[in-house]
């Protein structure tokens, strides 16, 4: 992959044309690689774009040089590639989406443009946008009241079904098997007992898997096990268990960014380091995971 660079300088005196320019740049989805020098990945339409640009920085009397820009080696290529992340921008529409009445159609239209607008300039797309497209696709199934497509169904359950039972996942334990257990032991099922399998191939007929392929709970779709598990039990429409499922689904498969994850898995990370084995691990992280959802039903309750 390479780029194509252009270099940009404009009189100090000519803060409108400036700031034009800044804005058209925007518009195109140009990366800022310093200040005055502006990326687009390399494509024929681009260049034109580019050499248009160049064209309106010198009729404002400015200079503009463009370049052909290639990374020294891998690891300078993605992090070339890196500065056209839009996660920033997909957490900005997600909140909206999320806060969008199903009922204002001129509401979720004016979403889906943003998103248009949006995916026109996301070069490298990825799970970010993945995750806003089946938000917006949830959000027009509930103003159409037709069912959200998926590729696979998550059948409504009772916890009442499913008490005292024995659960099984994947030992070692990372975010999305904690974050399972923690649901499942806290609310789904409070007598639950957990195996920690080595072979998930190996699982009891008798014990309910979570989180390995074939497993009854796993990811369905663009959701993580938490997320299906939540969804399963009547528990997806909990704000606190939602800001905790991002945080999960983030971490376990990227998509849109989540200002605590860092820190959460940063925890977490140091507590697997250290714990004893998956049933302290569990114990630990459950105590985390116990702080954010007292966290978000307070920040809930005070709006």
């Amino acid at each position: 992959m390479e780029f194509l660079a252009l270099f940009v300088s404009l009189p100090a005196t000519k803060s409108a044309d400036r700031m034009r320019v800044w804005r058209n740049l925007r518009a195109l989805g140009c990366a800022t690689l310093r200040d005055g020098v502006y990326l687009l990945p390399d494509s024929p339409k681009h260049a034109a774009d580019m050499a248009r640009m160049a064209d309106q920085v010198r009729a404002a009397m400015g200079t503009a040089d463009n370049y052909l820009l290639g990374g020294r080696d891998t690891r300078q290529r993605a992090e070339l590639q890196a500065l056209f992340d839009r996660g920033a921008d997909y957490a900005t529409l997600l909140k909206a989406i999320d806060a969008a009445d199903a009922d204002d159609a001129k509401a979720v239209r004016a979403v889906r443009r943003s998103l248009a607008r949006l995916a026109a300039i996301d070069f490298f797309p990825g799970e970010a946008q993945r995750q806003v497209l089946a938000a917006l696709a949830t959000l027009e199934a509930t103003a159409s009241g037709e069912p959200t497509a998926g590729r696979g169904a998550i059948r409504r359950l009772a916890s009442a079904d499913y008490q005292g039972r024995t659960w099984a996942t994947r030992k070692h334990l990372w975010v999305d098997r904690m974050a399972s257990a923690w649901l499942i032991q806290r609310v789904i099922d409070k007598k639950a007992k957990f195996l920690w399998l080595a072979d998930p191939k190996k699982c009891p007929k008798s014990a309910l898997g979570f989180d390995f392929d074939g497993a009854p709970f796993t990811h369905v779709g663009g959701r993580v096990s938490f997320e299906v598990l939540a969804a399963s039990f009547g528990l997806a429409d909990d704000p606190a268990l939602a800001r905790i499922a991002a945080i999960v689904h983030f971490l376990d498969v990227g998509g849109v960014p989540v200002a605590e994850a860092a820190g959460v898995e940063a925890v977490l990370a140091g507590l697997r380091e250290s714990a004893a084995d998956d049933d302290k691990l569990l114990a630990e992280s459950g105590r985390v995971f116990d702080g954010l959802y007292k966290n978000y039903q307070m920040e809930t309750a005070h709006g």
